[in-house]
């Protein structure tokens, strides 16, 4: 079995790329995006259409309720997952999407966390009850640690909560005893090489089909049924929306700062990836389809 990984900033082509790609090789898709996991919402996750995603299996796509939670374990989980699946039916495996820091988390891999005997889950359990005094409870354990987590990070705090009832241990402590241990080893990766100027012009003409396509109305369903609260509410493309349905902006205002902040998210992007991957593969987008298959022929 092989895997390779395409990367690029939002609106280069990479979906396009990754399917043409894993047709010819025989492969499923994972992908990394950290919108297109949710169910419902896909105007403005840019999700591949019902018939792209019929053409090949893809993972990581429609897995969770926009109210769910989504984290690097569960990604480094469902990764795990499809990885057998991939084994077991003979398939390779193309990783895709602009979320790269998941895709650095495979390299890199999550430290251990410690297993729970049913007392401590109560334990912890119960400290969750009153969350601002679990922090408080935290910091006195670990002051360093807990200095980097938000008063209201009920994830992280968990977290925290369950290293130190499962090894009495301040978190810190026991994570530079147990370090990470990478999860893939070499992968290669490849990398959508774009000028700003390109993006710019995908991303505008992007942002005005999915208003075509029906963005407000998305919106405003998914405000509906599970209000502003949720991590995926507050995404790029969802807050301009909701601030030109509070008549904050008019229409103009709000296609603009969607395009000005997806070009900005793109420069960030394009940033991370030339910064944080070894031997990365980078090409113009007619050029990387050849590349990719001469490096698995």
């Amino acid at each position: 079995m092989k895997q390779l990984a395409i990367i690029g900033p939002t609106a280069s082509g990479k979906s396009d790329l990754a399917i043409s790609v894993a047709k010819k090789i025989d492969a499923y898709i994972l992908s990394i995006d950290s919108l297109s996991i949710y169910k419902e919402i896909n105007i403005v996750a840019a999700k591949p259409s019902k018939d792209e995603l019929a053409q090949i299996h893809h993972f990581g796509v429609d897995e969770l309720d926009p109210n769910e939670h989504f984290s690097v374990d569960i990604f480094i989980e469902l990764y795990q997952k499809v990885l057998q699946k991939c084994e077991k039916e003979g398939k390779n495996l193309v990783i895709v999407g602009g979320t790269s820091f998941y895709l650095k988390s495979l390299l890199q891999g999550l430290s251990p966390i410690p297993k729970l005997n049913d007392e401590a889950k109560k334990k912890v359990h119960d400290a969750l009850l009153d969350l601002p005094n679990a922090y408080h409870f935290l910091s006195l354990k670990d002051p360093h640690y807990m200095s980097r987590i938000s008063l209201n990070d009920r994830y992280r705090i968990e977290k925290a909560l369950i290293v130190y009832e499962g090894s009495k241990m301040p978190p810190s402590k026991w994570f530079e005893q147990n370090p990470p241990k990478a999860v893939i080893k070499d992968l290669p990766i490849f990398n959508i090489d774009v000028s700003r100027d390109i993006i710019r012009q995908r991303i505008q003409k992007r942002t005005h089909k999915m208003l075509d396509l029906g963005l407000i109305d998305e919106v405003a369903y998914l405000e509906q049924k599970y209000t502003r609260s949720p991590n995926a509410m507050g995404a790029i493309g969802i807050v301009e929306v909701l601030d030109y349905l509070d008549a904050k902006t008019d229409l103009k205002e709000m296609l603009d700062l969607i395009c000005t902040h997806t070009a900005q998210l793109a420069k960030r992007q394009q940033t991370f990836n030339k910064n944080q991957f070894e031997g990365l593969i980078s090409a113009p987008l007619e050029e990387l389809e050849a590349i990719i298959f001469s490096t698995f022929s």
